[in-house]
């Protein structure tokens, strides 16, 4: 697909300042009723000509969490083993969060990305330092093109929030998915467990589920989606993430060099791992590269929570897991801190390459 060249006088610096420095992310844009996007986000030449082919080939494995008295806890267990080996994500239903609690998170992270720009700029700011924050691409200054992307940043633990941190639109939707998501993560991390062939509460005591993240991402309808992203290919920065996306799609894949799409189950919540699960399995478990399309459709809402220890000052030490080694499964990597790992991560930004790389043997 071609692309025009940029004017001589196109300086890339000051525009991406001058859409930082507005506060209004990309919902402001639409707002102005733009028709074309601004060159900040449109992807570079060689990323839309080398891309990899999209493909419906590969089923994204459901699990029924709530069949576990019939079907027995093995069998789930099994199913959770098979999905992180081989594909890294795998979607659940009966996870036990009611559908009202769903539903008003989404109706809240909507509320908060429609409100007037004045409000959400209060909150506006770039960097990790705050509990809570609404931004547009933290790695808007490292990134190769923008994504077409706002977000709502809450820190949820390991020290408790304040909720009067939260903003009054979604105070009460949030605290209650956070408190029902957390409890879901437990039981996750525990079949995770055993799945490696280690007791329950193995990731349990490494700390796994002791901090999470809310992030709510608006994706609005994009005039010319073809040219840009919603979300730049990566892989998660945590142990877990369990995300919540509504009915119109646009989450993909990367699996055997194609991009699968992750079609919307209804009542369901996509399960994925992250690079530090895959670090501590010693890559028996698969952190999964996926994105999210742009889209004409919109506004796209998902909520992701992350399960990691963001801004937490812990000095335990991550490695691949030693009761899963062996002369024939060496270590793949050195072991590290949380913080060396979400330093890394953030200090590269959406750049489409593993983080993980870093830190091999």
């Amino acid at each position: 697909m071609e692309t025009s060249t940029p004017p001589p006088n196109y300086n890339r610096l000051q525009a991406l300042k001058a859409f930082d420095e507005s506060k209004a992310g990309v919902k402001g844009l639409v707002d102005r009723a733009i028709t074309q996007i601004p060159r900040i986000f449109v992807r570079p030449a060689d990323e839309l000509t080398g891309d990899h082919p999209i493909s419906d080939e590969v089923p994204i494995p459901v699990i029924d969490l709530g069949g576990g008295a019939s079907l027995g806890r093995s069998s789930v267990v099994e199913e959770v083993r098979g999905a992180a080996e081989s594909v890294g994500l795998f979607q659940v239903v009966n996870h036990g969060i009611p559908a009202g609690v769903v539903d008003g998170m989404l109706a809240a992270a909507l509320g908060f990305h429609e409100m007037e720009e004045d409000e959400k700029r209060k909150l506006y700011v770039r960097g990790s330092d705050k509990r809570v924050r609404f931004g547009s691409n933290f790695d808007l200054y490292e990134s190769r093109f923008a994504n077409w992307r706002d977000t709502l940043f809450f820190l949820m633990g390991p020290d408790p929030l304040d909720p009067l941190e939260l903003p009054q639109i979604c105070r009460d939707a949030t605290l209650e998915y956070s408190k029902q998501v957390k409890r879901l993560g437990t039981t996750i991390f525990e079949l995770l467990s055993e799945a490696l062939g280690l007791q329950p509460d193995y990731l349990l005591e490494m700390d796994c589920a002791k901090g999470h993240a809310i992030l709510s991402h608006y994706y609005p309808a994009c005039p010319e989606p073809e040219l840009t992203m919603g979300t730049s290919r990566h892989s998660d920065p945590d142990f877990l993430t369990i995300l919540l996306q509504d009915s119109i799609g646009g989450l993909q894949i990367l699996h055997q060099n194609k991009w699968v799409n992750v079609p919307p189950v209804p009542g369901a919540l996509v399960v994925n791992i992250g690079d530090l699960l895959q670090l501590m399995s010693n890559d028996k478990f698969k952190s999964v590269e996926h994105r999210v399309l742009a889209n004409h459709e919109g506004p796209r809402l998902s909520v992701a929570c992350f399960f990691n220890l963001h801004n937490y000052a812990s000095t335990r030490m991550y490695g691949p897991i030693k009761d899963l080694l062996s002369e024939d499964n060496p270590p793949i990597y050195k072991e590290i801190t949380f913080k060396e790992f979400a330093d890394h991560y953030n200090s590269k930004g959406l750049d489409g390459k593993s983080s993980l790389t870093k830190f091999k043997l």
